[in-house]
């Protein structure tokens, strides 16, 4: 659910300053910008969308570029959104009210607001609330339609992790750091004629000389570049190494703060990278929980209080002194665990669901919970003992193994988006038409 949370912050940013921004004036709102597919975008939705994203990029404190470079970024955003929409469409990808008001709830949650304050404060803020909701309902069709076309086609075998983190051990001290990088893409439309070729070529050749010439890197991102962060200056966050895109990988490494790279071929366009800051890694330690279980699933035959009930009197036999393992050996009726005496192993934090996790942290070591109650039925659970637990092997491997589908999902996202767009009909309109 974080993005929920972060789509709120960036509403709050920039709703009080939306008002702000001097657009186009009120008689063209109306004027049609750009016919996509069986759709228009008009020049009163690009204004909005200019006011938020002016706002956001002040607030980054990166400089605006030129209007006529701003409006043309922001007008192929909306068009891109526009296609995922009428994709998410088409395929029957909806969301109702209910899922929206949870999704909504969320963010209030999140941001430690009731309901009723979170919308005070966006109104409060100038921001309309139904403009914000709808925005939301957009976020969450275009998420399940990249889930359902791209995220959900990506799979990651123990190979892959095996074969990454042998090269990470190969290139030693670099695999220990992270990597601050920004880019630049000068885009190229699949099976790009060579005319298109070294048209981009040459476009990126000129960002990359005004570069050398001391151009700042965040706000050239903004007016020329075609990637998906370019209202960000570019700005791809903190990564590993191996969660760079792979044409960035190995160059990175070998970078330096504030280094920008020569121009870099990829099947998307031509791309520009600056390594900004990089900084060491450092082990991973967690403290385990060793603790056992007898549950009692619930049933026709067995209601909530009779399983509460038996596991009452189960506690009351534990705590006079029968062995915990032979009861749950024989009660239990969790067949992973009972044939070990109700035992879990070490458990690390995220193993188990919230509620058992709960529970547990909060008994002492030699302890039995009373009985309580999770989607898996109703349990009596004793802590053995706890530890401190140096995970940095696990955690790299579940790291490896998301870093390898978070890389895939970003090369297949661009490419998937990139056919979306070269195949779509858009026409943009001039003001006499």
């Amino acid at each position: 659910m974080k993005f929920f949370a972060r789509t709120l912050l960036f509403a709050l940013a920039c709703a009080g300053q939306a008002s702000a921004v001097e657009r186009t004036p009120i008689v063209e709102l109306d004027h049609v910008l750009a016919v996509v597919n069986d759709d228009v975008i008009t020049q009163s939705e690009l204004s909005a969308e200019i006011a938020t994203i002016s706002a956001q990029l002040r607030q980054q404190n990166t400089a605006l570029p030129p209007a006529d470079i701003l409006d043309k970024q922001v007008l192929e955003r909306l068009i891109l959104k526009r296609l995922q929409l009428q994709l998410a469409n088409n395929t029957g990808i909806r969301v109702d009210d209910d899922t929206l008001n949870r999704a909504i709830s969320t963010i209030a949650q999140q941001n430690k607001l009731s309901l009723a304050e979170f919308r005070t404060v966006l109104e409060k803020d100038g921001f309309s609330f139904p403009v914000f909701r709808e925005r939301i309902r957009e976020e969450i069709i275009i998420n399940r339609l990249r889930q359902r076309q791209v995220d959900s086609r990506v799979t990651v075998t123990e190979q892959e992790v095996d074969n990454f983190l042998s090269n990470q051990q190969r290139q030693s001290a670099a695999s220990a750091e992270e990597y601050h990088v920004a880019q630049i893409l000068i885009a190229l439309p699949e099976a790009a004629s060579p005319e298109q070729i070294d048209k981009a070529r040459q476009k990126a050749g000129e960002v990359l000389k005004k570069l050398r010439a001391g151009a700042d890197f965040s706000e050239t991102a903004v007016a020329v570049s075609d990637d998906q962060q370019a209202l960000q200056g570019g700005d791809l966050g903190w990564r590993p190494a191996s969660q760079l895109p792979t044409l960035f990988a190995d160059l990175a490494i070998k970078m330096q703060p504030g280094e920008t790279s020569e121009l870099l071929r990829s099947p998307s366009g031509f791309h520009i990278i600056k390594l900004i800051e990089k900084r060491g890694e450092t082990a991973h330690i967690v403290q385990q929980t060793l603790a056992r279980h007898i549950l009692i699933h619930t049933n026709e035959i067995t209601s909530d209080s009779d399983a509460q009930t038996r596991l009452q009197q189960l506690k009351q036999r534990i705590e006079g002194g029968d062995d915990f393992a032979a009861l749950a050996t024989s009660h239990s009726e969790d067949p992973a665990t009972a044939v070990n005496g109700g035992s879990l192993g070490w458990v690390s934090p995220g193993d188990v669901g919230a509620q058992f996790e709960e529970v547990m942290s909060g008994l002492k070591p030699g302890e039995v919970s009373a009985p309580f109650q999770t989607q898996f039925g109703w349990h009596i659970m004793q802590v053995l003992e706890r530890r401190e637990h140096d995970s940095t092997r696990e955690f790299n491997r579940s790291k490896a193994r998301e870093a390898i589908r978070k890389r895939k999902i970003e090369e297949q996202t661009q490419s998937w988006l990139r056919a979306l767009r070269d195949e779509a009909y858009v026409e943009y309109k001039t003001e006499d038409e």
